[in-house]
């Protein structure tokens, strides 16, 4: 099913250009969604649009398959210049419903160059239309529409409307009517921060003239707006000559989906002439058979701002706000009703898209929403360390929830934190986890669109609204199932590190002439730490320098163990930018390994770096010394064989007459001592042939059984086997190493993993690492 179908009906019609509209919106949406087009070579053609930049328009017009080619690779152009291959890549998929509305804007423009008659006889037959099903849908009897592109426009032309009805001279007069009574607009504390703002730069008004109403901070919830602070405020305002103008309250704040008291606000606005504003996207479930009494309030009140777009999953589509008042002439004066005709075309995709979804399919696109709330705050109330914040929980859309400690069953966990960090920080600790289990769980499942939210009082919290994502994403129940999951798994990781935050800060400071524990409660994880090498008199910039080099080299070697851990660099929003970050941990984490771990891997970078430092030195005393030997050599072989060997053919005879055993010794350069020393007992005895080749081990040997993770406690984790099948298991791969080595070698000891704690044996005299540690430097006979 698809917009070809519709073109089949439109074809049918007289109206052969309405045909022509849809067929050419169908052939460009075929040809932009179809992936297996090879759109890649066909804009060689083009080579102006190739580089990125903008160029010259050519002197040629192009056709429409040509510029489907040309939007099509602006379209893929940022694949096209990751991949050294590009692959097509399909569009986001176009449902019918989806195609229905592009097609209202397709005809919207076509609609636009149509005689002045007949496109006033078309536009207000939508208007009539999409104002009576919007009012009835919503339960707003009476009322006007006013479509708009931006959602803030529309109390932006209410408040303009109210000015008019307000002061009689202001369309005479203009500004200089409201001289007298400074006009003043009342918003919640929870509302849009940035609306007041925009409301009092589209209306040339003083921000003074923007007034913030707190919400309940002793009794009744948090995020609701004041209503007795709210009376005093017009008091105040009205005896000092100031004339209250408007009240924009919430049905569904922006942030956390609470609901102010529309039947209280909608009193005190009655009796102090105040014009009453609502917006929120808990206005949608007005269109439900069973509406909460809250929520039901709104339809009382004198405008409210719709936005259908998200609601009914609808692209590109305008804003809605519905109003009362009898006036048509100040309604066009404040531009809530236009002259222009082809404005009046915005409704148009609305129009179509309403009519193909009917009543029932908007009301069981909010019903499915309200239920995925309703499924996903139940689940949550069963997970342990999860915070529900929802107050109307029968009745909300939005579901608020967020990691806690008041929910942690570990004791042991909330004392430990007491001692590591007081009130603010833990507060800033907790909000750096939800931020990252927020993060983690759109990550995960991308289908639910949870998203981070950071509220003033709560702080990080994970909000889950579906009426403004469920019909773009399709989220099913299958989705929020598989969040449940998701957040089952990430919890339990989040506790155990928060549980030993205090054990690994305790741990580095008992290693603190190496290791230095960083002080960063932004960072989800179980903590930082850094390395500092030992510096002996160096300048500061020097030291940065190799303090920067020994964390960085410490970190991959780190990233390169066997372990669940991560360890990462510093990321972009932390202020410390040297350092280890340490990534979240399983409650069966061995801390005081880990800590030693790191230790040990930071003094073997630094000695290797070291050792790398003192190396031109070592090399370049070597080679002068072995130079002035083999001078010398050489000076002693002219001697013993005399000046008449030295003549090339003379040489020759007397080499076959008499033959000379030269007697100079090969030489080897040890790298690690620095020293020049013979070959001759190594060609003496023939120990090489005999021996087995001896592997240099690491200086650090783990212990762990085979299969077990690093920084695991054995039996602790799942990964982790059982003693006896990990001794037998040992046993036998000793016994095969002997078999297939035979009984004249050693068996070298299996290295698994690293490890602090052990020591590698010492490398037996004349093996091969003796000789693989030195640079062989010999000379021959001539």
């Amino acid at each position: 099913m698809s917009v070809v179908k519709t073109a089949n009906t439109v074809s049918m019609l007289s109206d052969e250009p309405l045909a022509e509209v849809e067929k050419t919106l169908s052939e460009a949406m075929k040809t932009l969604s179809d992936g297996q087009r090879e759109w890649a070579g066909s804009v060689d053609q083009f080579p102006l649009w190739r580089n990125g930049f903008p160029g010259p328009l050519q002197g040629d017009g192009l056709d429409i398959s040509s510029l489907l080619q040309v939007v099509q690779h602006l379209v893929h152009e940022e694949e096209e210049e990751e991949e050294a291959e590009p692959r097509p890549v399909r569009l986001q998929h176009v449902g019918v419903q989806d195609q229905v509305t592009l097609l209202g804007h397709s005809l919207a423009a076509y609609f636009s160059v149509l005689q002045r008659e007949r496109l006033r006889k078309l536009t207000t037959r939508i208007l009539s239309d999409s104002t009576l099903w919007f009012c009835r849908l919503f339960r707003y009897e009476n009322g006007s529409a006013y479509f708009h592109e931006d959602d803030r426009d529309g109390v932006v032309k209410v408040c303009r409307l109210v000015i008019h009805a307000q002061y009689k001279e202001y369309a005479t007069e203009g500004y200089g009517a409201l001289s007298s009574h400074q006009p003043v607009i009342y918003q919640s504390a929870s509302g849009r921060p940035e609306l007041g703002q925009h409301l009092c730069s589209q209306l040339g008004l003083p921000l003074s003239s923007l007034c913030t109403v707190p919400c309940n901070t002793m009794f009744g919830s948090q995020h609701q707006m004041d209503v007795a602070l709210l009376e005093k405020l017009i008091k105040e305002d009205t005896d000092a000559g100031k004339r209250p103008l408007l009240l924009i309250a919430n049905a569904g704040t922006c942030s956390a989906g609470h609901t102010d008291k529309l039947n209280r606000l909608k009193e005190v606005c009655d009796q102090s002439g105040l014009w009453l504003h609502v917006e929120g996207v808990n206005l949608a479930t007005l269109a439900l058979e069973e509406v909460s009494s809250t929520i039901m309030a709104a339809s009382r009140s004198d405008s409210m701002t719709l936005t259908p777009g998200p609601w009914f999953g609808l692209p590109a589509v305008p804003a809605v706000t519905l109003y009362r008042h009898e006036d048509p002439a100040m309604s066009l004066a404040a531009g809530l009703t236009s002259s222009r005709l082809v404005e009046r075309l915005r409704a148009l995709p609305l129009w179509l898209s309403l009519q193909h979804l009917g009543h029932n399919g908007i009301t069981q696109k909010i019903r499915h929403a309200s239920t995925l709330s309703q499924q996903l705050l139940q689940k949550l109330k069963s997970l342990d360390s999860i915070q529900t914040l929802v107050e109307d929980e029968l009745n909300s859309p939005v579901v608020l929830f967020k990691f806690s400690l008041e929910m942690s069953s570990g004791q042991e966990y909330r004392q430990d934190s007491v001692n590591l960090y007081d009130a603010a920080g833990q507060k800033t600790v907790l909000d750096s986890f939800n931020r990252w289990l927020g993060q983690q769980a759109a990550q995960l499942v991308p289908s639910s669109g949870v998203e981070v939210v950071e509220l003033e009082d709560e702080g990080v919290c994970i909000r889950f609204s579906p009426l403004l994502t469920a019909a773009g994403l399709s989220t099913q129940e299958e989705d929020v199932d598989r969040l449940v999951e998701k957040l089952k798994e990430l919890v339990p990781a989040m506790t155990s590190t928060m549980t030993y935050r205090a054990n690994f800060w305790e741990e580095t400071r008992r290693l603190a002439s190496s290791l230095r524990y960083v002080e960063e409660m932004n960072w989800a994880g179980l903590g930082v730490v850094r390395y500092e090498p030992q510096s002996d008199g160096t300048d500061e910039s020097r030291r940065q320098q190799e303090l920067e080099k020994v964390n960085k080299e410490l970190l991959k070697k780190l990233q390169e163990l066997d372990s669940d851990i991560v360890f990462s660099s510093a990321p972009e929003f932390v202020t410390e930018r040297t350092g280890i970050f340490v990534g979240m941990v399983t409650e069966d984490v061995e801390v005081a390994e880990l800590v030693q771990t790191i230790a040990a891997l930071g003094r073997e970078v630094e000695e290797s770096g070291r050792m790398l430092d003192n190396m031109t030195e070592v090399v370049k005393k070597g080679i002068l010394e072995a130079e002035m030997q083999l001078q010398r050599a050489s000076e002693e072989k002219l001697l013993e064989e005399g000046m008449l060997r030295q003549i090339p053919v003379v040489s020759s005879v007397l080499n076959w007459l008499s033959p000379l055993q030269s007697s100079m010794k090969g030489r080897t350069f040890d790298l690690a001592a620095g020293s020049l020393d013979s070959t001759e007992m190594m060609y003496s005895t023939k120990a090489q042939g005999g021996r087995a080749f001896l592997q240099d081990p690491p200086s650090l040997v783990s212990q762990k059984l085979p299969g077990q993770r690093l920084f695991r406690r054995s039996g602790g984790g799942p990964h982790c086997l059982t003693e006896p099948d990990s001794t037998s298991q040992v046993e036998d791969r000793n016994n095969e190493e002997s078999f297939s080595h035979g009984a004249n070698r050693e068996t070298p000891r299996p290295l698994d993993h690293v490890h602090p704690g052990s020591i590698p044996d010492a490398p037996e005299e004349g093996g091969a690492g003796e000789e693989l540690g030195g640079a062989q430097v010999e000379q021959g006979d001539r």
